[in-house]
């Protein structure tokens, strides 16, 4: 991978890792449409995500560290154990839980052959429609993440493992999961960032042994991340803003919009599938 590669990637990954239209799929798609039809690999996905979700570690830095202060505090019998921050830090690690196993029970599928891309077209509109569907009923929806129990965590922590599955897109389908459980748009969104901090930062770390294998190197890697990161945290604020005063409805268009562009390069050829 040359560093221009890099670059690109980088730009892509920041750019669409908290939208509802699937980091991973874009920069699959990117890299083999700009880079003689090279997927850049499930490894460099994963470490580049470690710098989106650095950014979220930046942003939400003040709410984190009083969730894992009154955690600790729990378990100590300090606070009690229903202790809204101290709750939600329990609550990501039961979240946690669906993705983590998944991911072990199906690392070589999610390694190769999910990561064709008429499975990658599949998921862009299917998911669109999801998304569409959840978007539909969030008009009325009232609930706040105080009202957050045991079992929408774990319902919640499946909607994110789909994710797996390149196409779906980790914030997309965990807010949809949200939304047609009650949660208004801010709520459900606010919990998809906290959510995905262990399963991307477990993901990437375990994938770094991978870098330097195949078409990938540290130097571009790094800069990519690097870029991920400052692009991605520009990202953050923007959803949060963005989802307190819109719908959904042009995530929809454009996942679906994107699912037929890439199935026509399918079709003609301009793409390898595999």
């Amino acid at each position: 991978m040359s560093w221009f590669e890099a670059i690109i990637l980088g730009i892509v990954q920041g750019l669409t890792e908290f939208l509802p239209i699937s980091s991973s799929a874009h920069v699959s798609i990117v890299g083999q449409l700009l880079f003689d039809g090279r997927d850049p690999g499930a490894a460099f996905t994963a470490v580049t995500q470690i710098g989106t979700e650095t950014a979220v570690l930046v942003y939400f830095w003040k709410d984190i560290t009083r969730i894992i202060a009154q955690w600790f505090r729990s378990l100590t019998g300090a606070v009690p154990r229903n202790d809204p921050d101290a709750r939600i830090g329990w609550l990501v690690i039961i979240g946690s839980i669906p993705i983590v196993v998944l991911g072990v029970l199906f690392q070589d599928a999610i390694d190769s052959y999910l990561r064709n891309l008429w499975i990658t077209v599949a998921m862009l509109a299917g998911i669109a429609i999801v998304l569409w569907l959840a978007d539909r009923t969030a008009g009325d929806n009232t609930r706040e993440l105080d009202h957050l129990g045991w079992r929408h965590g774990l319902l919640f922590g499946l909607a994110q493992a789909a994710a797996l599955v390149p196409g779906v897109s980790r914030s997309g389908m965990t807010i949809a999961g949200g939304l047609f459980m009650g949660y208004t748009r801010e709520a459900a969104t606010r919990y998809a960032f906290l959510l995905a901090i262990p399963a991307v930062f477990g993901s990437g770390f375990y994938k770094l042994k991978d870098i330097g294998e195949g078409h990938t190197a540290w130097g571009p890697t790094i800069v990519a991340t690097l870029l991920a990161f400052i692009i991605g945290y520009a990202v953050i604020a923007w959803l949060i803003r963005f989802v307190s005063t819109h719908s959904f409805k042009g995530f929809v268009y454009y996942r679906l919009g994107v699912a037929a562009v890439v199935a026509t390069l399918l079709v003609t050829g301009v793409l390898d599938p595999a």
